[in-house]
This record gives structure tokens, sequence and C-alpha cells, in this order.
């Protein structure tokens, strides 16, 4: 919004040509979300609280501990994220760019999914809300949609390939093929998020790490000096989205002032799908899948324990974790929450630069 009212008048005006730069837009986005954040935070959480008389259902097979130390915590938290990145997004973004509005469908279209699941949970008093089946049909719509939108805006030279990372050119088209690529890298993006978000911090900070790593990713893929230097793909426009992203940053900031231990409020599958959503979508629209599976690996480590778990103790009837998630093996073990945290936190940093060497590499 500022983009299009304030531009023009930098004719007259000469500090009003600074919004023609992504990077200032950018660092106003994270600030303003941070500070809507702030304002807001106080609020949403009054207002949950007083919806949620018992806070957030708790599994009863999950460590003991959460039903002492988080009962009663509200859910929902996501609201406040959500608010919090659109209203900074249309703020500092351009409007008229087809990215930036092809990634907030699929955020606030996922939060959507998420906040459906979470109400039904706290409605019905238990860990079941919205069906598999519904929610990832929901999920795949969204998804596909969304890919074929992002597909449409880029140049037909490799909009349906996958760029492999760690090879300069070499790219693997899957033609008509390509949307259902898309969709996977944001279903499994949303849930993998939402699988590690289980302690106070976990996913929130992760996710701002990815965010960050894929808002240079955006700026230098949407910008041709830069993209050709690095021969990487040149992708017009994209480089807008790392003012969504830096929105996104701020909005994390913000919400993990309210979620570190001990956690006023969750932020529920409402904020875990979309962050997880928006993450995917961002390298989608970036051609940057299999980057995302870097840097987001810690993710993928987490869901993949999942499945793991499911598998065998289908098969054998044992379990090769305590628990599943990941995070939950380690409580299960003995280690304290924060030392869980940080130390996957310390991980995501590591995946997050091994991410960006890719970049170099190429």
């Amino acid at each position: 919004m500022f983009y299009w009212f304030l531009l023009p008048l930098a004719g007259s005006v000469h500090a009003f040509n600074l919004f023609r730069y992504i990077t200032f837009r950018a660092g106003g986005a994270c600030l303003t979300a941070l500070i809507i954040s702030f304002w807001l935070g106080p609020r949403i959480i009054r207002k949950l609280k007083a919806m949620q008389r018992h806070g957030q259902p708790i599994r009863s097979d999950g460590p003991e501990r959460h039903l002492i130390e988080k009962k009663g915590t509200p859910t929902m938290g996501g609201v406040l994220i959500l608010l919090a990145l659109g209203l900074s997004v249309l703020l500092w973004g351009d409007l008229g760019n087809g990215f930036v509005w092809a990634t907030l469908f699929v955020t606030f279209g996922y939060g959507a999914v998420g906040f459906a699941d979470d109400f039904l949970k706290l409605t019905r008093r238990n860990t079941k809300g919205v069906s598999g089946r519904v929610r990832l049909l929901s999920e795949s719509v969204i998804g596909l949609i969304a890919a074929v939108w992002m597909i449409s805006l880029m140049p037909a030279g490799f909009a349906d390939d996958l760029a492999l990372p760690l090879f300069k050119s070499l790219m693997i088209p899957f033609g008509i093929l390509f949307p259902f690529v898309g969709l996977f890298v944001m279903m499994g993006a949303a849930n993998a998020v939402n699988f590690t978000d289980g302690l106070d911090g976990l996913a929130t900070v992760p996710t701002m790490i990815a965010a960050a790593v894929f808002s240079l990713i955006a700026y230098l893929v949407g910008n041709k000096i830069f993209a050709g230097y690095l021969e990487l793909h040149f992708v017009p426009g994209v480089g807008e989205l790392a003012v969504f992203l830096s929105a996104l940053i701020g909005a994390g900031l913000g919400f993990l002032w309210f979620n570190a231990p001990p956690a006023a409020v969750f932020m529920g599958d409402t904020g875990s799908l979309s962050l997880g959503g928006a993450l995917g979508a961002v390298a989608v629209a970036t051609k940057s899948e299999i980057v995302l599976a870097i840097v987001g690996g810690l993710f993928v480590v987490e869901t993949v324990s999942v499945i793991v778990q499911v598998f065998w103790y289908k098969r054998t009837g044992r379990r090769v974790f305590l628990m599943a998630p990941l995070h939950h093996h380690f409580e299960k073990k003995g280690w304290a929450e924060p030392t869980i945290v940080i130390r996957f936190w310390i991980i995501s940093m590591i995946l997050g630069l091994v991410g960006l060497a890719t970049l170099k590499i190429r």
C-alpha cells in the first residue's frame, strides 16, 4: 500500500525513492509486524483465554510433565502471527505482484485449515480435530491452485522444471505434472512444521531462520544481475517475496515474545500449518524446492521420525523411538525442554548456512 501511494511522490519528495527498494520495505515490514504483534498480542491472548477455559487439549500419551506444565495454556495463537504478517505485507508489499498474492493465498488458506482443526479440538475437548481426509483434501486443493498460479507467473523456459541445487544448469522437467510437485512441497512443509511444533519456541525460531535464508534467496533470484552472477535462474518479480518473508520474521519474533517458556499461548495448527505453507510456497516460487529440504532439514527429520515410528510399529509392534516426533523422544530420555529447543535451534542455523552455501556451488 505504501508502495502504491508513496512511490508516485518520489518525483517531488526525494526521500520517497526509498520505497523503490525491496531492502528498505523488507526492513519496514519486519519492524511493522513486530510492533503489531506487541500491540495485538496481549489483547488476543486475553480473548483466547476467555474463549478457552481449559486451554489446549493435551495428549494423554505424551510426556507426563505436559499434563501439568502446559495445561490451561490457550492455543490458536497463530491468529496473532497471521494478523501481524498480513497487515505488514499489505502496508509494505507491492500489491500488484502476483507472487505476493499467491503466497498469501497459501499462508491464509492453510491457516484457515489449521484454525478449523484447532477449533474442533477445543469444542470436542480432545486432540482429534478435522478428519485426516478432509484436511489433506483441503491442503491439496489450496496447494494445487497456488502451484498453477505461480507457474503462470514464471518464465516459460523453466516454469515446470525442478531445479537441482548442486548442479548449475541441470533441471528436471515435469511438464504438466509440476503443479503436483509444488503441491507436495507446500503440503509437506506445512505438515512438517506442524509435527515440529511441540515445545515452546521449537518451531518458531527454525521457521524464522528458514525465512531469513529464503528472503535472501528470493532477493537474489528476483534480481537479474545477482542471479546472473551466481548462475541462478532469474524469476522476475519474485524478489518481492523478501518483503513477505521479512514480515514473517517480524511476526515470528513478536509471537516468540509471548511463546517463550513458560508459554502464554501456543500457535496451534493455525500457526504451524500457515508458516509451513508459506515456506513451501516461497520455495516453489523461487525454484528452490530442494533447498528448502536442506534449510528446513530439522522439519524433515521430525517428519521422518513420525513416519518411521508409525511404519515400524505397525509392522513389528515395537517402537523405534520412545515417542515421536523426535523432540518427544529426547523429552522421554530426560532432556530438559530448553536443552532440546536450543540445540534444535543450533541445528537449524547450521542447516540454514548449508542451504545458503548451495547457492554458490550450483
